[in-house]
């Protein structure tokens, strides 16, 4: 039972350790949502030769009317960009920097208090996590103490469920956002085309191993209960036999010195009972003797 136990609490442990370790990185990390932005082209210059519209010499000449042949997406670009739950960055197109921006500030005002609801609960998630991998440690370091195990592995997984559900609402709550603001956001920043980034997989991720470790603490609950109350009942069970066995050992001992008790008393009763009494002689009558002893004879 201790080992079998003490397996299902590092299993429990461990998933929740990859749920701990996948939430931060994801709440910490930039790339949720990854994807391009078309931007205009900037002008040409001595530094800029290219991915840049040339206008002529005569662009500084505001009496002139300049052209670009230039048409449909020549004349924009495609940069790259990523969104985290925190910031916005992008490439810059003058040089090889980023340019990074608050998704809050980009958020249409509609969606912002829902967006402050997400990153709290995000928050809320990381916490609850880790008060239910510190439980779930205690539970293994305390693993000789069954009663305090279980209280310990009950409240891991209320915790653990509860920051499972917080997460969801979390993750939800951001794609929501996110979505509204591609279509309602700055111009200047709603993206081209988008897909979901390797820390928007990493928070799904989270959620999965923080359910299978909810999961795998109530199955060590219940298995440890009803283990217990086996144990218990088989314990009972075997103590009731063994009184029933003491009192039937008792009682025939005691049967046993009763009867024995009564075989000594019936002999000493018999053997007076089955004494003669004396017969008188002058009670005896010889005639009678002596024909009884020729019927005998004949």
């Amino acid at each position: 039972m201790k080992t079998t136990r003490r397996c299902r609490s590092l299993l429990s442990v461990s998933l929740n350790f990859f749920a701990l370790f996948f939430s931060i990185t994801a709440f910490i990390t930039t790339y949720w949502c990854v994807g391009t932005q078309r931007v205009p082209k900037p002008k040409c210059s001595k530094l800029r030769t290219h991915q840049c519209i040339d206008y002529g010499v005569n662009e500084t000449d505001p009496n002139k009317v300049v052209y670009s042949w230039e048409t449909g997406d020549d004349r924009f670009l495609f940069r790259q960009f990523h969104t985290g739950i925190w910031y916005s960055c992008e490439e810059n197109i003058h040089d090889e920097s980023e340019m990074c921006r608050s998704f809050i500030d980009l958020a249409p005002a509609s969606e912002k208090g829902m967006l402050w609801l997400s990153l709290v609960s995000e928050m809320l998630y990381i916490v609850l996590l880790l008060v239910g991998f510190s439980l779930m440690c205690l539970d293994l370091v305390h693993s000789s103490n069954v009663i305090d195990g279980l209280k310990l592995n009950a409240f891991a997984a209320v915790f653990t469920v509860l920051s499972g559900l917080l997460g969801m609402v979390a993750h939800v709550m951001y794609t929501q956002v996110f979505q509204v603001t591609v279509s309602l956001g700055p111009p200047d920043w709603r993206p081209y085309n988008w897909v979901y980034g390797w820390s928007f997989c990493m928070a799904w991720a989270s959620f999965t191993c923080c359910m299978g470790a909810s999961v795998t603490t109530l199955n060590s609950y219940t298995k440890t209960v009803i283990e217990f109350r086996h144990k218990r009942k088989t314990f009972e069970q075997s103590i009731r036999e063994e009184n029933a066995r003491e009192a039937f050992g008792y009682y025939r001992e005691r049967s046993m010195q009763s009867i024995s008790k009564s075989m000594e008393v019936y002999p000493s009763q018999s053997l007076k009972s089955s004494r003669k009494t004396p017969i008188p002689a002058d009670s005896l009558d010889l005639s009678d003797i002596a024909g009884s002893l020729g019927e005998e004879q004949c």
